[in-house]
């Protein structure tokens, strides 16, 4: 009887995809308890798991594993290398948050253009006065820079393009074509787009190609009333730029959900720094999206056990299939 490793607790509506298929024998382990979780992998032919680490000790000692399947679509907490040594497919819920992430990005570039959290904070304390100072401005006609166009940035394009923004994207994976669908255009030269943009939103992955993407040189390409929203991966940005730039006023405000270092560390110059937005790595968390998680990985691990998982949501597909990912 095939053993199915669920790493944490997860919705109710995942749990009944599971314990509703016959011949199963599903086992919840707690996230923080990492021995339990390396025994119990031991035996286990699926892990289902959300943020607690997967290295190559719990891959290595998973003998009968089949797949590793991820509650949400980063994966910086599972050994990729060592399920690739394997040829164990990396599944993700691939459709499950892409709309809450995009609403949360849409929110972020409204609360930072219409100055709200400063403006919250002035009428509780009895500075009426502050809305003489016009700290506010429209999205409507404002340049959109999409760096990355996969689920998530086409739903924020959309979003975006519906406030009257003009939407630019660098994507160099993308087909100019796709981009022509969602009334948007194409930005190959990223330092240049970065110039001319008022507002830039990141929706990458996180890896040695994408680190620091946004640094200190890029930051001072920015246009002064510039905004800058990072709901995608930490680590992306770097921080200490970042904070240095917005304290010299070298763009207007930034929205970061995302942190190298989670949660941030009191000495993280973001922290003391009240142009930035900042929120706990939620954007992805809403009722919804938890329900449609724990759905989309539990069903992923139903589908390689039928043998017919959909090669889109694998991010390891190349190396399962036998080629370098």
């Amino acid at each position: 009887m095939p053993q199915i490793l669920v790493v944490g607790r997860i919705k109710a509506e995942g749990m009944a995809i599971l314990e509703g298929r016959p011949g199963l024998d599903v086992r919840v382990v707690d996230a923080d308890d990492s021995a339990a979780v390396l025994e119990a992998a031991r035996t286990a032919a699926a892990i289902l798991v959300r943020t607690t680490p997967i290295g190559a000790d719990v891959i290595g000692a998973a003998a009968n594993l089949r797949v590793v399947s991820r509650h949400g679509v980063g994966y910086d907490n599972v050994d990729v290398a060592a399920l690739n040594a394997r040829q164990i497919p990396l599944a993700i819920a691939a459709n499950a948050n892409r709309i809450s992430v995009a609403e949360h990005t849409l929110a972020m570039l409204l609360a930072l253009a219409k100055a709200a959290v400063p403006h919250d904070s002035a009428v509780r304390a009895g500075n009426w006065a502050i809305r003489n100072e016009v700290r506010a401005f429209e999205l409507f006609g404002k340049r959109l820079l999409l760096v990355g166009f996969g689920r998530i940035g086409r739903e924020v394009a959309l979003r975006a393009r519906a406030f009257g923004m003009a939407v630019v994207v660098h994507d160099p994976f993308v087909d100019p074509a796709a981009l022509a669908e969602f009334g948007c255009s194409a930005a190959p030269a990223l330092d240049a787009a970065i110039a001319e943009a008022d507002a830039i939103s990141l929706h990458l992955p996180l890896g040695a190609a994408t680190r620091h993407v946004i640094d200190a040189r890029r930051l001072a390409l920015m246009r002064p009333g510039a905004l800058l929203v990072n709901t995608a991966r930490g680590g992306l940005i770097d921080e200490a730029a970042l904070a240095e730039a917005l304290a010299r006023g070298r763009l207007r405000g930034a929205g970061i959900d995302v942190f190298a270092d989670e949660p941030p560390h009191p000495d993280n110059p973001l922290l003391a720094e009240k142009k930035v937005l900042l929120s706990p790595h939620n954007a992805g968390v809403t009722d919804e999206s938890m329900v449609r998680m724990a759905s989309e990985a539990a069903q992923n691990i139903l589908d390689v056990l039928d043998g017919k998982l959909d090669p889109g949501v694998i991010v390891n597909l190349g190396s399962v299939a036998g080629e370098p990912s």
